[in-house]
């Protein structure tokens, strides 16, 4: 995906490090690493500004992010799990969709969710 590495230059341009990028269709991973001067919020919000300018450039016109995003921590142990796990992302929605993964997520990281505000 272009725009993945597209997203891959936000992050450098913002400071940050570009770890692993990679999604489908639908949503995208991004393992990135942050300063402390970063906030979590300004950094999403400059990916999805600049990204969905650059797919709107490019010709795509019914494009938009939501709303909302989901962030979670990753031990330097899990980092190339996390990684492996980015690349495989087509296979693996072969057999999972996007809204399970999600729920499989939040569970594993102890996030209490309510689905109504999910989607």
């Amino acid at each position: 995906m272009r725009s993945c590495i597209y997203i891959g230059g936000i992050t450098r341009d913002l400071g940050a490090v570009a770890g692993s990028i990679g999604g489908t269709g639908d949503h995208v991973h991004i393992l990135a690493g942050l300063k402390a001067t970063h906030t979590l919020a300004d950094v999403v919000r400059q990916m999805k500004r600049g990204s969905s300018a650059w797919i709107h450039q490019h010709g795509v016109n019914k494009f938009a992010w939501q709303e909302g995003y989901g962030a979670f921590t990753v031990s330097p142990s899990q980092l190339p799990k996390v990684r492996q796990y980015i690349a495989d992302q087509i296979a693996h929605h072969r057999t999972k969709t996007f809204e399970e993964e999600y729920f499989d997520l939040l569970r594993l990281s102890g996030v209490e969710f309510d689905e109504k505000y999910l989607w």
